[in-house]
């Protein structure tokens, strides 16, 4: 069997995905089956009550999927009185016997609930759809972020990384399969088949995902990467039609372009230090040549930042002229530049979204690019700047150590200059 080969048939072979038969012709209605489900009927009839509970839940509209976290949320609540008095008692005595039940009245119901939900094959898909559902009406009704707190908590142990299954996805994956990877990608819009064909099939472009084995059909996330001989400063030229593809053994840079979540049930729960890490590993031993192993990001909220300081004496100026597509290319880096190193939020990190994952990551801040991505999303986050994070193997242990202890962001020598570089771009150049 070959490294980094997709399989379709892998995980299918071991994971039957048909569902269990349930028909629901029990009596009771929904917050009587949970309790059921809670009590020992449920250690007897644990599956067939999972699968009609979850199979009422796909029928429900949003007025009774509200009722049924609202049930979730005040009815399976933890005992707050029980567990003080059983804090105080082992504050007191720090029996063993206190313990396990203080241990226990700390979980609520639901979370009980949930896992016992889980029985069905197929039920990991179900709970991770009622959470996008979840996460919806969280909006209208804040208190529910309780419930959400258990689903985070559940989903985090069954989709941890000793579960995940690495797998290179090619053009040859099955044509479901390809359909989600147009439909999930988030960052560089895929337009049509020939667009992913580029993407997927030439030697040197590979793509990566994460699979779970109970849901083995679904990516969790993905990775589109580039095999360059340098490190590119436009997604233009990388993604361009009529470019040449390069040998894969003649590649020295490893370019992550793309990273997509896929599942807006696993919110939060964080997939893709893990993905960079593990695919940086596999292109290393299939390609040892590779001496770079960088990502070409956008920069998504320079533009707004950039807002916030037209009123800056100092570069107010530089600023409007970034924003109005007239300062040079110099002055564009050197903004961009700035904005990752020095704009930060209360708790010392830095503003930029993709900034604090890279970092948090072990990666460095290692160039910016002025005109590297003439999209219309391109162009309105950041005036079409990119940046790349290198992800420098030996060293990202000690810069992510450095970023979570001490907000500590990592840099190039190349950035750290374009900080104090001085701008072309003159007061009056606007006026003019």
């Amino acid at each position: 069997m070959q490294r980094n080969r997709f399989l379709p048939d892998m995980l299918s072979t071991l994971f039957d995905r048909r569902k269990a038969d349930a028909t629901d012709d029990d009596p009771r209605d929904m917050d009587q089956l949970c309790y059921a489900l809670l009590s020992e009927e449920g250690e007897v009839s644990g599956q067939k009550l999972a699968a009609i509970i979850l199979d009422r839940y796909r029928n429900y509209d949003d007025t009774a999927k509200l009722a049924f976290f609202n049930f979730l949320n005040q009815e399976l609540e933890i005992d707050a009185s029980a567990l003080a008095d059983l804090a105080t008692e082992y504050a007191t005595n720090h029996s063993t016997h206190t313990f396990g039940h203080m241990f226990n009245a700390c979980i609520a119901p639901r979370r009980e609930l949930l896992k016992q939900l889980n029985q069905p094959t197929g039920a990991t898909a179900d709970l991770v759809s009622m959470r996008v559902d979840l996460l919806r009406l969280m909006k209208g009704a804040p208190d529910l972020a309780r419930t959400d707190l258990d689903f985070t908590l559940l989903l985090r142990s069954w989709f941890n990384r000793g579960f995940l299954v690495l797998k290179q996805i090619d053009w040859d994956a099955p044509a479901s399969l390809l359909d989600k990877i147009v439909a999930y990608e988030a960052v560089h819009e895929i337009d049509d088949l020939d667009d992913l064909r580029r993407r997927l099939s030439p030697a040197d472009r590979r793509c990566f995902a994460f699979f779970h084995p109970a849901m083995p059909d679904e990516p969790l996330i993905f990775v589109e990467v580039a095999l360059t001989d340098t490190i590119p400063g436009s997604i233009d030229a990388l993604l361009s039609e009529d470019r040449t593809p390069l040998s894969a053994g003649n590649a020295r840079a490893a370019v992550f372009y793309s990273i997509s979540n896929c599942q807006d049930g696993l919110k939060g729960i964080s997939f893709g230090n893990l993905l960079i890490k593990q695919v940086a590993k596999e292109l290393a031993l299939e390609l040892p040549q590779l001496s770079d192993f960088v990502t070409l990001s956008p920069i998504p909220r320079l533009n707004t930042w950039l807002v916030d300081q037209t009123n800056d004496p100092d570069i107010g100026h530089v600023a409007a002229a970034v924003l109005a597509g007239v300062a040079p290319s110099d002055d564009v880096r050197a903004m961009a530049a700035r904005y990752l190193v020095d704009a930060k939020r209360g708790d010392g990190t830095p503003v930029d979204p993709v900034a604090r994952f890279h970092l948090g990551n072990g990666a460095e801040i290692h160039a910016v690019h002025a005109g590297a991505d003439s999209s219309d999303n391109g162009r309105y986050q950041s005036g079409g700047a990119m940046v790349n994070y290198l992800y420098n193997l030996s060293l990202v242990e000690r810069n992510h150590a450095a970023f979570v202890l001490d907000s500590t962001v990592a840099t190039s020598k190349t950035i750290k200059a374009l900080t104090r570089a001085p701008f072309k771009t003159k007061p009056e150049a606007l006026a003019s």
